[in-house]
């Protein structure tokens, strides 16, 4: 079995609120090998995206170890924690994040030059096999508002991978694109495992879901891995619980 490349023990984050302290995450653990493309599923508010963040160094957990490529990231310091995710982990966001005044090659090249990855006279040639190997390069010299949904996702994605990073992150990343395009980036997602790459995407996108070998679910601030059947199932079964609930209370008037 592959080593570990995620180990996460006893991830705890509360957020302090108005009406108190606020459990998004109750104490997660889970590993995960390195060159798994896996998902996590959950309904919306269950600490999805506040995991991610975790695990990317973003915010910071009350309690717990998380652990990436064999550095405890909870106990580096601060100020090498940006310079680390540079170097470390692509991140594909639902709504891409390209920069609106930057070419696509300079969106792609931005990463290097941020953390000092490359000898600076390779950077351009390595962002133009980028954009080649995701069949954009005839698009290099385009601003981002001029291409497709789906060319700006895969444009998003070079980026990612601009540094070279052992793990991708993806928070919804196929949530504005149409079926194929989707397809794509899972596909693409899917062949990077192969080569190696941790693959870590977030989703409810279940026609998707079902072409990805590993599937967490997340709910109530609970990780466990579990299938895409179970999954559907437990939430059926909670969307009747709550309809028969909310029935008897229209129905003696609390």
């Amino acid at each position: 079995m592959a080593e570990p490349f995620i180990q996460v023990h006893d991830l705890v984050k509360t957020f302090d609120t108005p009406a108190g302290p606020l459990n998004v995450l109750r104490g997660i653990s889970l590993e995960i090998p390195k060159g798994t493309f896996a998902t996590i599923v959950g309904p919306s508010g269950s600490g999805k995206t506040t995991f991610l963040n975790m695990l990317t160094a973003v915010d910071a957990p009350t309690s717990g170890e998380i652990i990436v490529g064999g550095v405890p990231v909870t106990q580096v310091p601060q100020r090498k924690l940006t310079k680390w995710r540079a170097r470390n982990i692509g991140i594909v966001f639902q709504f891409f994040q390209l920069l609106p005044t930057l070419t696509v090659l300079e969106n792609v090249m931005a990463p290097m030059d941020f953390a000092d990855v490359w000898n600076r006279s390779e950077r351009r040639d390595i962002a133009m096999r980028l954009l080649d190997r995701f069949g954009i390069a005839d698009q290099a010299y385009k601003t981002p508002d001029m291409l497709s949904g789906g060319q700006q996702q895969r444009v998003a994605i070079a980026r990612a991978l601009a540094n070279n990073p052992p793990l991708i992150v993806g928070d919804e990343p196929t949530g504005n694109l149409d079926r194929m395009s989707a397809t794509n980036v899972f596909n693409i997602f899917a062949e990077l495992a192969e080569h190696g790459t941790t693959v870590l995407v977030v989703t409810h996108d279940r026609e998707l879901v079902h072409t990805v070998p590993r599937v967490y679910e997340l709910v109530d601030g609970m990780i466990g891995e579990t299938t895409l059947a179970a999954a559907a199932a437990r939430r059926t079964q909670e969307l009747r619980a709550l309809r028969t609930r909310t029935a008897i209370r229209q129905a003696t008037g609390h």
